[in-house]
């Protein structure tokens, strides 16, 4: 018996999500087909350019957004952003800094400041575990 390889394919939503672009924005052929694992690895070793265009201009997902933004996703919906932006709009939101972004921004530091602090608890308690089974 002699098995067949297929090739491993995903869904045009699931390649978009992975290559950090906006599915709506793709070209149709992109957004009606399949993607297979080779596809996508060319995709991301030799972006064409309506490819660099999207990574560069927008439209950008939303955890594209957040990240530039340096907010999280629901801070995004807190603030009332639900669409897609563009690298101008968000450069036009980052200028205007309204008061929700800097709530937000405020917000996302405190969480990460917490995050590091339980990993540093938790290494520690680690260490000293570590110490007490030697």
């Amino acid at each position: 018996m002699t098995s067949h390889k297929t090739a491993q394919t995903m869904k045009p939503a699931t390649a978009a999500k992975k290559l950090g672009v906006y599915l709506e924005a793709t070209p149709a052929e992109f957004q009606e087909g399949v993607v297979s694992r080779t596809e996508f690895n060319a995709l991301q070793a030799d972006p064409p350019e309506w490819l660099r265009e999207l990574r560069r201009n927008g439209p950008h997902p939303r955890p594209v957004v957040a990240a530039k933004l340096g907010v999280s996703i629901s801070g995004l919906a807190r603030g009332g952003v639900t669409e897609a932006l563009t690298t101008e709009q968000i450069d036009a939101l980052k200028q205007e800094d309204p008061e929700w972004l800097r709530q937000e921004r405020t917000t996302q530091a405190e969480v990460r400041k917490e995050a590091v602090r339980i990993k540093k608890k938790h290494a520690a308690r680690a260490a000293r575990a570590e110490d007490a089974q030697s």
